[in-house]
């Protein structure tokens, strides 16, 4: 078999992970496979190149992906996703594997649906907001990156007896937010569509101060636009008279090498994709369910989920957070 692969939308650290699987576990069967570089604007533009084991070396501790991603307003257009089809079909490619988030998954449903063309799914997204699966390649390797940056933050918070917004990314998911919050003891997390707390986070600073804590983190989900955070600070000096720093992460998040957890789950989906396109099947996505990795209806998979919200929200609220 001939099989394409791209990266669509924003960047995840784990997607070489998942680049470098599909190419040695098609290789392994004795597929081919065809990268296509800038995700579906580059398909559009026939950006083939035929990849092999020296195409993936040395690329799983590396962040990003070396296909290189894009988003592209033409593919939502019928008359672009028909050429697209014929594009692939004039390369002799078999089945297309597109990793991405929910957007991503949009364009390839819409590419199978029209036109009956192969496609699988691998999940990759930091936001881990993809409906169908518990997991996406790239949330653990943010959170992770988030951490460490609070944790240095908080030296600083400690050292001028200060309070600071923390600003995570995330979107319209709270996923990392409140994963985050837990895991660096934030005094609040501040989630996307929820009112932000002022007397809240107020009440709960001067509590601290009243048992010796003189600085405090408050993390922030970002909500759909970046920057939040400068408002929330406002609010705080000018009705109550506190100051706070702001920080925001951004694309720091993005970057960088990914965990051991999106190494492994990245190479498990990989390889899953491959064999599942060989095997005929068409209109899936790699997932975790229960724990393990496996596949689920592309149907299920292209509408957003607030990856462990419930979950995250809860141990927050016992955490008094």
């Amino acid at each position: 078999m001939k099989i394409a692969l791209l990266c669509s939308g924003g960047d995840a650290p784990g997607m070489n992970c998942a680049i470098r699987a599909v190419v040695r576990t098609a290789i392994y069967h004795g597929h081919t496979v065809l990268g296509i570089k800038r995700g579906y604007a580059g398909l559009l533009r026939g950006e083939f190149q035929k990849m092999d084991l020296s195409s993936v070396g040395n690329i799983i501790q590396r962040g990003g992906t070396v296909l290189q991603t894009s988003r592209s307003p033409e593919w939502m257009k019928p008359e672009f996703r028909t050429k697209g089809a014929e594009i692939l079909r004039a390369q002799d490619v078999d089945g297309l594997i597109v990793i991405g988030g929910d957007g991503s998954f949009n364009g390839a449903n819409a590419l199978s649906q029209e036109h009956g063309f192969p496609v699988i799914g691998i999940p990759g997204t930091i936001d881990n907001d993809i409906s169908g699966t518990e997991y996406t390649i790239g949330f653990d390797t943010a959170v992770q990156t988030a951490i460490e940056a609070i944790d240095r933050i908080r030296d600083t918070a400690h050292s001028h007896a200060r309070t600071f917004l923390v600003e995570v990314m995330g979107r319209n998911s709270a996923a990392i937010a409140l994963k985050v919050g837990v895991c660096t003891g934030a005094e609040n997390v501040l989630l996307p569509h929820d009112k932000v707390p002022l007397q809240k986070i107020v009440d709960d600073i001067q509590r601290g101060v009243a048992r010796g804590k003189d600085s405090s983190i408050i993390v922030v989900a970002e909500g759909p636009v970046a920057g939040r955070s400068y408002s929330i600070q406002k609010e705080l000096k000018e009705r109550h008279q506190l100051d706070a720093h702001v920080c925001i992460l951004g694309h720091i998040q993005r970057g960088g090498s990914p965990t051991s957890n999106d190494r492994f789950i990245a190479s498990q989906m990989g390889s899953l994709a491959v064999e599942a396109i060989a095997s005929g099947a068409t209109g899936k996505v790699t997932v975790v369910q229960k724990g393990l990795v496996t596949l689920e209806d592309l149907s299920k998979c292209i509408l957003k989920n607030d990856g462990g919200y419930t979950e995250f929200k809860g141990l927050a609220e016992k955490l008094s957070i």
